[in-house]
C-alpha cells in the first residue's frame, strides 16, 4: 500500500511570547490570519491529502473564518493540549481512525506563515523513501554564547555541525504516536523519535520560514508573503 501524506498544525497555544489580546495564530499579516497562511503552505501541495488543525477545545475563531479556499482538504480538531507535545499528540489520536500508522504526518508550526513550495516539495522528495522520516533545518550561521547567571558570557560554544530546526517535521504517524507517547518534555517531534534511538534527516530548509515569535516578527513577514506574491 502507497503511503499518504496529511498535514497537523497545532494551533492550540496562547504565544506567551508574543504581545497583544490576539492569540498568535489568529494575528493578521497581509490581511489574513497567520494560521491561514501556514494552512495554504500545505494545502497547495498536491500530494498532502487533508491537513488538520489541533485547535483548543473552546476555540471560537476558526469557525469564524472563510475556508472554503481549500474546499474539504482542512479539518479541525478541537482537542488541542497545553503544550505543543500535548496537541500534537492528542490530534494524532484523533485521526488515527483516518490515517494509516505508515502513512505520512507532516507537523507544521502555526507561527510559520512563509514556508515557500519548493522548500516543501524538497522536503517531501528527500523523505518520501526515508525509513525514518526527518525535518527541514538550517545550519546555525551565528556565533553562539553560553550564558552564565549575571548575564555575562560564559564561553562561546562551537557551531560547527549545529542545525536550527525548523517545520515541517516528517514522521510515520505509527511512529510519531510511539515517540510521543514516551516522551512529555520534548519541544519538537524530531526529538521524541530521536529518543526512540532513531536518526531523523535533516533536510535542507530556507531562512524565509522563520518562526514568528515575538510582535515585531510580523512585519517581517509581511513583507516575504508580499513580496512572493508579486
Amino acid at each position: 500500500m502507497t503511503s499518504r501524506l496529511f498535514g497537523l498544525i497545532p494551533a492550540a497555544g496562547a504565544g506567551a511570547r508574543f504581545r497583544g489580546d490576539t492569540p498568535k495564530q489568529y494575528t493578521a499579516i497581509g490581511g489574513q490570519p497567520m494560521l491561514r497562511h501556514a494552512v495554504r503552505a500545505l494545502a497547495s501541495h498536491p500530494a498532502i491529502e487533508l491537513v488538520f488543525v489541533v485547535l483548543a477545545v473552546d476555540d471560537r475563531r476558526f469557525a469564524e473564518l472563510d475556508w472554503s479556499a481549500f474546499a474539504d482538504r482542512v479539518a479541525p480538531l478541537y482537542c488541542g493540549g497545553p503544550t505543543r507535545r500535548d496537541s500534537v499528540m492528542n490530534g494524532l489520536v484523533a485521526i488515527a481512525d483516518t490515517v494509516n500508522p505508515d502513512d505520512w504526518v507532516l507537523v507544521h508550526d502555526a507561527a510559520r506563515p512563509c514556508l515557500d513550495q519548493a522548500t516543501l516539495a524538497r522536503m517531501i522528495d528527500a523523505l518520501a523513501g526515508d525509513e525514518v522520516g526527518g525535518i527541514l533545518a538550517v545550519p546555525v550561521a551565528d556565533t553562539l554564547k553560553r550564558a552564565e547567571s549575571g548575564g555575562r558570557i560564559a564561553r562561546t560554544e562551537p557551531r560547527d555541525g549545529l542545525w536550527q530546526a525548523q517545520t515541517p517535521q516528517m514522521f510515520r504517524h505509527g511512529v510519531l504516536m510511539r515517540a510521543l507517547g514516551a516522551a512529555a518534555d520534548v519541544t519538537d517531534e524530531a526529538a521524541a523519535v530521536e529518543a526512540l534511538g532513531l536518526r531523523p534527516r535533516l533536510v535542507q530548509g530556507s531562512a524565509r520560514n522563520f518562526k514568528v515569535t515575538y510582535a515585531e516578527d510580523v512585519a517581517a513577514a509581511a513583507a516575504l508573503l508580499a513580496g512572493a506574491q508579486t
